[in-house]
């Protein structure tokens, strides 16, 4: 057997191992070990989950001019996203084409050309070369531009995905659009954003998130206005509660959809929840952040919080006042980046219409809980006594729903065999 053919049969054997562990488990309780601590099964899902799946990068509002341009790194990929001469936001890979030199290192910035700095080879904003220094006259650079990721956008948000053939979109869209558009987040400004890492496996991160079995213990500061009762994660538990019947009744009687809505895969949800007793936003003592509404089509202040998730790569609250949207990207078998940003109305002022700390303090405070929350959790995962008990049927509902996407999600893309190569 040659090299290649016997790599290409290695890597088969591996992914038939992994198909064969996942379907041998049943999820009433928390993956085995290795599923949180293998550097073999992290790379697997790279390849088959986050280099082919449609992942939250940004917002359409960091970007607003011609030129703007934010990066982020998925795995070993460095993406630009840039807003080009039309107007059109692109995904473009960040990877010179001459001898592959990263062309934008900055977190963000605004160019009128893309100049790789290593031998300044030259792109306009669409990705197409335009001046390759010391080329000869037969050089076709219309066969040498950037590399283009698919790029979409909805209600705000941009979402790129790595693969040649990426999945559907549009139902996503079609799903997500109807709740995000009257909050005309297009229209808002990062008014503050932090990033993170937690040394903790993704997986790790998303259980976390979805439940409230550990936020009273841990969250004094999110508790004030967030509800810790099951109904914010279990659809039957929501749809049985008076209180969030009588709220979606009353604002989708005003136009905004918010009943619980869960794709059909599992793989997004989203759901208009009203906050704990009076609190109308994310603060200390439950009341505005930000004096001017996040939208003019929302102006009153108790609409509650819109709940969306979409694996693997992000959830969000987005409220009358601002939103809190959330990034989620894997670092390496147990480190995940998690970045939070606090969008406002654009013409907020900073000082007058809110202050920073208070928009902030909430959810910085819960991030670091939850960092370490997480972190306690690995350190225990690592252990070889792990041996996990089932789920609590009324308090983890949403983190078994979680692990059973992964589950169905991650077997269905081992059934194909192999993968269509990264763009």
């Amino acid at each position: 057997m040659s090299v290649g053919a016997a790599d290409a049969q290695g890597a088969m054997d591996i992914q038939q191992a992994m198909f064969s562990r996942l379907d041998r488990y049943q999820p009433i309780g928390a993956l085995p070990r290795d599923f949180y601590t293998s550097a073999t099964d992290y790379r697997l899902e790279l390849e088959k989950i986050w280099y082919r799946d449609w992942l939250f990068v940004g917002h359409d509002c960091e970007i607003t001019h011609v030129g703007d341009y934010f990066t982020v790194q998925i795995g070993e990929y460095p993406l630009l996203i840039v807003r080009d001469r039309g107007g059109e936001v692109r995904a473009l890979h960040n990877t010179c084409r001459h001898r592959g030199s990263r062309i934008c290192s900055a977190h963000r910035g605004r160019l009128g050309q893309l100049v790789c700095p290593y031998h300044q080879w030259t792109y306009d904003l669409s990705g197409d070369l335009i001046e390759a220094r010391g080329k000869g006259a037969d050089f076709q650079r219309n066969q040498h531009g950037l590399k283009p990721a698919h790029c979409k956008q909805v209600g705000g948000y941009i979402f790129v995905c790595l693969s040649d053939a990426a999945p559907d979109f549009d139902a996503f869209a079609k799903l997500a659009g109807p709740y995000l558009l009257p909050h005309h987040l297009r229209d808002a400004k990062v008014a503050f954003q932090s990033t993170i890492i937690e040394h903790a496996n993704w997986k790790l991160v998303w259980e976390n998130n979805r439940e409230c079995y550990h936020c009273a213990a841990n969250h004094p500061e999110l508790c004030r206005s967030y509800p810790s009762t099951p109904t914010v994660v279990s659809i039957g538990a929501a749809a049985n509660s008076p209180r969030i019947a009588e709220h979606w009744q009353h604002w989708e009687s005003k136009g905004l959809p918010s009943r619980f809505q869960l794709s059909p895969n599992g793989q997004s949800r989203l759901v208009r929840m009203p906050l704990l007793d009076t609190a109308v936003s994310f603060t200390m003592d439950g009341t505005a952040a930000v004096q001017r509404p996040l939208s003019e089509s929302v102006t009153e202040s108790n609409v509650g919080s819109l709940l969306m998730f979409h694996y693997p790569s992000t959830w969000n609250h987005v409220m009358g006042d601002h939103a809190t949207t959330f990034r989620v990207l894997p670092l390496s078998p147990t480190e995940t980046q998690l970045t939070t940003k606090w969008l406002v109305h654009k013409d907020a002022t900073e000082g007058v219409d809110y202050d920073v700390e208070r928009l902030t303090e909430v959810w910085r405070a819960t991030n670091e809980e939850d960092r370490r929350v997480c972190q306690e959790n690995q350190r225990g995962v690592n252990s070889p006594s792990y041996d996990p008990a089932p789920y609590s049927t009324i308090q983890e509902a949403g983190t078994r729903q979680f692990i059973s996407w992964y589950r169905r999600h991650f077997m269905a893309r081992l059934r194909e065999g192999s993968v269509p190569g990264a763009a």
